[in-house]
């Protein structure tokens, strides 16, 4: 069978489900900043079903900040903005849907004032932004913005053409509010915790130090929501590009896969126009930060407990380090005794039964998630997700063993190979600094608490430090899957103490 290729053949030939909506006559209401699997699995799939609604001033413009966004920009082209999102069931089933909500998509170090036009027109209502936990440039220990990377500072040189994400949202905000125009909301979709006060922080502080007129002006005009966004996205493989293929008679150069689950919870304020997410399934709250907090010590710090100890283990997959009892329930028991007690309560959440079926998410063996990619960028991940577990339990008296062991099994993958002498590729972007630390833990245990930016005082609290040396001890004499069962049959290492 000849496959039906996205962006040459016509729609009304489509095999699976897609746009029954008129593409041509879609708007750009949103731009978005980062368009990877995620946001593709996620947002654009919102958008899709706006529009499937009628509501077509809610198309998106995709928006590429860095030199390898050229490759998602060139796909898009070619396909005509569409792409399959495939949805990989525990069963077996695979329910895959073209979506249509992305209708432009813009490189910006190709041409800045492209993107600077696109955001600063009347259409655009919501820049969205998926630039990772570590894009913001905040302090999380102070909340002071502390911008570092070359081309934040480059923005900052008068005359400079915008190159950051932060150069260009703000220089199309300058430019809405010298036209008269209200100002575009800034919607953050990334894994951080109060998000939306963050990203306020970040592009208010950006903006005064171009000018601080313009700065009092974005801090106290431009809508900042927080947001929790959820769906599990494996990185796209050959192999799901020829599933697809074969399976269900479609080519597309860059499918995405992803669990069936997905949610977005979202503060309800905007700047200017309102889009009608509460009729497609967007939960709209006055207050986002009960749900963020589980979602990220939950979730996103269960899947740092699942990631260095499966991989150490021999693991490579969620589904295939789920598989060992003593280490689905070492993740279960993180969850319970200490994650669970730092949270707030959560409006209609039964915590119980989301933490199991977040095992069960994590179990999917449809989608394969790779532990690799959750042990990427840790030096972002742990100190976002698993460090304020810590400090919240430390300061209330509560247990940090556990959470202490994944941040040894951390420091552990850190050092390059595991337990059975394979090379692991560490990929971090504080990875030169990571890796000196971990060369020097077995003369000093300490080292890696002493990482620049990540562990910071916890390196003087004697509960934590005693916990995590003792588990690294652990790790490195007896390895990831004696350590586990010890401590889940509740014999942690004798030289841990009480914790």
């Amino acid at each position: 069978m000849t496959p039906f290729v996205l962006g040459r053949d016509p729609l009304a030939d489509l095999p699976v489900e897609g746009p029954a909506y008129d593409r041509s006559a879609v708007t750009a209401g949103f731009v978005h900043v980062g368009v990877g699997g995620f946001h593709r699995a996620h947002q654009a799939v919102y958008a899709d079903r706006m529009l499937a609604a009628g509501h077509l001033a809610w198309g998106i413009c995709g928006v590429g900040t860095l030199p390898g966004d050229r490759a998602m920009r060139d796909v898009l082209r070619d396909q005509d903005g569409l792409f399959t999102v495939v949805e990989r069931h525990p069963d077996g089933r695979s329910v895959p849907r073209v979506v249509g909500s992305v209708v432009e998509h813009l490189h910006a170090p190709d041409d800045p004032e492209a993107v600077v036009a696109r955001m600063a027109a009347p259409t655009t209502h919501v820049v969205s932004l998926t630039i990772t936990e570590g894009g913001y440039a905040v302090d999380p220990r102070t909340g002071a913005f502390t911008p570092t990377e070359p081309a934040l500072l480059l923005d900052l040189q008068p005359g400079a053409p915008p190159s950051s994400v932060f150069g260009l949202v703000t220089a199309a905000l300058a430019r809405r509010r010298a036209q008269g125009l209200a100002p575009f909301t800034v919607l953050s979709c990334d894994n951080v915790p109060r998000n939306g006060e963050i990203a306020r922080e970040a592009f208010s502080s950006f903006a005064a130090l171009v000018d601080p007129d313009l700065g009092t002006w974005v801090r106290e005009h431009v809508a900042f929501p927080s947001s929790m966004v959820d769906r599990i996205t494996p990185a796209t493989t050959d192999e799901d590009r020829a599933r697809l293929r074969d399976e269900h008679g479609v080519q597309d150069a860059w499918p995405v896969v992803c669990e069936p689950w997905l949610q977005w919870v979202l503060q309800d304020t905007w700047a200017a126009g309102r889009p009608p997410l509460a009729d497609v399934g967007v939960q709209l709250v006055d207050d986002v930060h009960p749900y963020e907090l589980m979602k990220l010590r939950l979730l996103n710090a269960g899947h740092q407990a699942l990631g260095y100890l499966g991989y150490l283990s021999g693991a490579r997959s969620t589904d295939e380090a789920l598989a060992d009892p003593d280490l689905a329930a070492f993740v279960l028991d993180y969850m319970v005794e200490e994650a669970t007690p730092t949270l707030l309560p959560v409006p209609g959440i039964d915590l119980d039964a989301y933490r199991r079926t977040l095992l069960e998410r994590f179990a999917n063996p449809a989608v394969r998630d790779t532990l690799a990619r959750l042990c990427a960028e840790s030096s972002d991940r742990i100190t976002t997700f698993l460090l304020p577990v810590v400090r919240d339990q430390l300061a209330r008296g509560g247990p940090v063993t556990r959470s202490a062991l994944v941040c040894a099994a951390w420091a552990r993958y850190a050092e390059g190979r595991d337990e059975q002498g394979a090379p692991i590729v560490v990929v971090d972007r504080l990875l030169e600094q990571v890796r000196a630390a971990a060369a020097g833990q077995r003369d000093d245990p300490t080292s890696f608490l002493r990482l620049p930016g990540v562990f910071d005082d916890l390196v003087r609290e004697t509960r934590f430090v005693r916990a995590f040396t003792a588990q690294l001890r652990a790790l490195h004499e007896h390895g990831a899957r004696t350590t586990v069962r010890g401590l889940v049959a509740g014999r942690p290492h004798p030289d841990e103490g009480q914790s």
